[in-house]
C-alpha cells in the first residue's frame, strides 16, 4: 500500500469537439461538445471519448482540442461532471444554439 495514495488525484482529461445525431447532417447543424473523464493518456482518452458519443447515439464526432483540469472546475456547468469524471464514467456536457 502507497502512503500517497489519498494524496495523488487523477488526471481529469478535456475533450472539446462538435457531433452530429446524423451522417447526412449540415455543418451547421453540430452540437458543441465538451468530455470530461479521467483516462493513463491523451490516446486513450480520446478513444474513451469517442466510444463514449457513439454510445450515446452520435453519427459523427469531430474532437478538437484535448487538454488537462488542474482542479475543479468553479464553472458550475461542469460540477457534475467533474465529479462523474473522478468516479470513472465519460461525462459528456453539450451546448446548443
Amino acid at each position: 500500500m502507497n502512503d500517497n495514495d489519498g494524496e495523488l488525484d487523477p488526471v481529469v482529461y478535456i475533450v472539446i469537439g462538435r457531433v452530429w445525431q446524423e451522417e447526412t447532417a449540415l455543418p451547421q447543424d453540430a452540437i458543441t461538445i465538451h468530455a470530461l473523464l479521467t483516462a493513463p493518456d491523451d490516446d486513450d482518452a480520446v478513444r474513451r471519448t469517442l466510444e463514449a458519443l457513439a454510445a450515446q447515439g452520435y453519427a459523427e464526432a469531430e474532437l478538437d482540442q484535448i487538454g488537462v483540469i488542474s482542479g475543479e472546475p468553479e464553472e458550475p456547468v461542469y460540477e457534475g461532471a467533474y465529479q462523474d469524471a473522478l468516479a470513472g464514467n465519460v461525462a459528456v456536457v453539450t451546448f446548443t444554439g
